[in-house]
């Protein structure tokens, strides 16, 4: 799934479980592994409650709908966030081609490249809030005007990858998103694109193009995902402290990996401008180094 939805494709041997990753550190290890314990029983516990609700004979496609037509993944994502009448879990990936990030925003300002921040969730197709989406597929049978302005009754949890960090107006879209009162955090990991509505529907983003929506009971195995994903991620944005909104952006995209180019070209500013930036917050920090600068923003809630 490489455009509009968002769970960790291929879960190659993550770094955090390996050794190397707490050296010297036996308490640091033995909470490390605590954790992984947990989560082997949640997803044991899991299994057990899918395969108990599993009718005997049961039909497949009662369970599994695949969606092949972008026209028909965007009326579907649109229909699920403003159907949803508690709660939308969302990842958020790179390459979105059904709902391209700027066409999710509000038709207010430009939608360049610099912050960004849509109300719904920015990838396209089953990961992407299904305004954003619907928006995207145009043609769409939809009728009404799509709305851009989120689902007021929801509430939204949404995750974004690197990826997605390189997108036009994503900052933008993040932005609008906390405006909104979305809890919005970050990984490092490559994000499938998933939207879950209520905890009740699941679609997810198989490839460019393909989708797969899950209903009862297999829709637990999306929601354990996002759990999982959850924990482990950061706050995209912290308020507290010192700093201002634009160095924590810096030290959020640059944590993140993105290059200094790509930092400026978010945030509407020059390479040097970031770099100079970048210079003042380590020399805030007291170290030499930007590795050392994101330990020290880590530790300190810089991000």
């Amino acid at each position: 799934m490489s455009s509009d939805l968002g769970i960790p494709l291929r879960q190659t041997a993550a770094p955090a479980a390996s050794p190397s990753a707490h050296p010297a550190d036996p308490a640091g290890l033995h909470a490390h592994l605590a954790a992984l314990q947990g989560d082997l029983r949640r997803a044991d516990a899991s299994l057990s409650r899918l395969l108990s609700d599993w009718p005997p004979g049961q039909d497949g496609d009662a369970y599994v709908t695949v969606l092949e037509e972008r026209a028909e993944q965007a009326r579907r994502i649109y229909e699920l966030e403003y159907g949803a009448r508690t709660s939308l879990w969302v990842f958020q990936s790179g390459a979105n081609t059904v709902a391209p990030v700027p066409t999710t925003l509000p038709d207010t300002s430009d939608t360049s490249d610099t912050p960004d921040t849509p109300d719904t969730p920015d990838t396209p197709e089953p990961s992407e809030t299904s305004d954003a989406v619907a928006q995207e597929a145009e043609g769409s049978p939809l009728e009404e005007p799509m709305r851009k302005d989120g689902n007021p009754h929801a509430a939204y949890r949404v995750v974004v990858d690197r990826a997605f960090l390189y997108e036009p107006a994503a900052l933008r879209a993040l932005d609008l998103r906390l405006e909104r009162g979305h809890q919005v955090r970050v990984v490092d990991q490559l994000l499938v694109k998933l939207v879950v509505a209520d905890g009740e529907r699941a679609l997810v983003q198989l490839e460019p193009g393909r989708s797969m929506e899950l209903g009862p009971p297999l829709v637990l195995l999306a929601t354990e995902l996002f759990e999982a994903v959850w924990r482990r991620s950061r706050p995209y944005l912290r308020e507290d402290g010192d700093l201002s909104s634009t160095d924590r952006r810096i030290l959020q995209l640059m944590l993140s990996g993105l290059t200094d180019a790509a930092t400026a070209h978010q945030l509407g500013m020059s390479p040097r401008t970031v770099q100079r930036r970048v210079r003042a917050l380590m020399d805030t920090a007291a170290v030499s180094s930007r590795m050392q600068l994101g330990w020290y923003a880590m530790r300190n809630n810089w991000v």
